[in-house]
């Protein structure tokens, strides 16, 4: 089966006062209908940026510098804006963290979700019943009395199931969602991954989840891409990661996890040092000055993403070596 997200050596700058700074560094990624690929990593590792780059979504002043993004065989990374415009929402739909940053707060939710249909050219009726249709879909109770209601009249569980429906509303073959559950609670979240998941079953979308919460990817995905300064450091079956991690990095954060069973835990395992900036990448592997398996060559040279152990990882030293 031929993936309906192909995105390969994707490559992303923000202007600066210094030039033009490489927040997404040759990003490949690929994810097939009806399945589900989780992105992870920590806080500034470019996760979302990729996302945003995908999805043609990227600030002012962030520019796709090369690559390439095909949604279902339809190259996108060089169209126009009025082209681009037709194709988000209609092949690519996302959904962000924060539902109140999102959602207009003086508009009603049914005509927030209208719009997401009418500007792609569906008819005021048509774009009424899909509304009363996704509402339902997404598991809201009574959508022709929610479509009335405003975001701050709802829960936090509830805002986002409407973010899921406008995403969806006109039937995208890729959803990107980016921490759609990281302010819910437990319950909640719960909740989101099994509607997501759903969905996914019933419609065959190919689902991007950003995510930097491992007990998430284990709930939701079956492939995960591990990133880490701008760049993805592994790629392996969710499987595999847990089971059997080829990176030090992707291994700091399944050792990170907090055991499910067992009263006396103990401490957690943590990755010292901080981050490296982008601003300031170091010559060879950025994870270097943080791994206790780095040798000579990691100060030398940055490492390709290779086969290894049937998953692919940027990594000079071999898992059997590791100390």
């Amino acid at each position: 089966m031929s993936a309906v997200l192909q995105v390969s050596g994707l490559r992303t700058a923000v202007a600066t006062a210094d030039g033009p700074l490489e927040i997404v560094r040759g990003v490949d990624l690929a994810v097939e209908a009806g399945e589900t690929l989780a992105v992870v990593g920590e806080s500034g590792s470019g996760k979302s940026f990729t996302a945003l780059s995908i999805a043609g979504l990227l600030p002012a002043g962030a520019t796709v510098t090369a690559g390439s993004i095909r949604i279902d065989g339809q190259e996108t990374a060089d169209l126009p804006e009025p082209a681009r415009r037709r194709i988000r929402g209609a092949q690519i739909g996302m959904v962000y963290q924060d539902p109140m940053t999102s959602l207009n707060p003086m508009m009603r939710i049914g005509p927030q979700v209208r719009e997401a249909l009418t500007v792609h050219g569906w008819t005021a009726a048509e774009a009424t019943r899909r509304t009363m249709e996704v509402l339902d879909e997404v598991g809201l109770p009574t959508p022709g009395a929610m479509a009335r209601l405003y975001p701050h009249q709802l829960s936090g569980g509830m805002r986002q199931r409407v973010l899921i429906a406008i995403a969806l509303a006109p039937r995208p073959k890729v959803l990107i969602a980016d921490e759609p559950t990281t302010a819910l609670d437990v319950t909640i979240q719960q909740q989101i991954l099994q509607l997501v998941g759903g969905l996914r079953d019933e419609y065959g979308l190919a689902v991007v989840w950003i995510t930097h919460d491992l007990g998430v990817v284990a709930r939701i995905a079956r492939q995960v891409s591990v990133m880490y300064a701008g760049r993805i450091v592994e790629q392996a079956s969710v499987l595999d990661l847990f089971g059997a991690p080829t990176h030090p990095y992707s291994a700091a954060l399944v050792a990170s996890v907090p055991p499910m069973r067992g009263t006396d835990r103990g401490d957690l395992p943590q990755i010292g040092g901080s981050a490296v900036p982008l601003a300031d990448l170091p010559i060879g592997c950025p994870f270097r000055e943080r791994c206790p398996q780095s040798i000579e060559i990691c100060a030398e040279r940055e490492p390709d993403l290779l086969p290894r152990n049937g998953s692919h990882a940027a990594c000079w030293v071999e898992p059997g070596d590791w100390t």
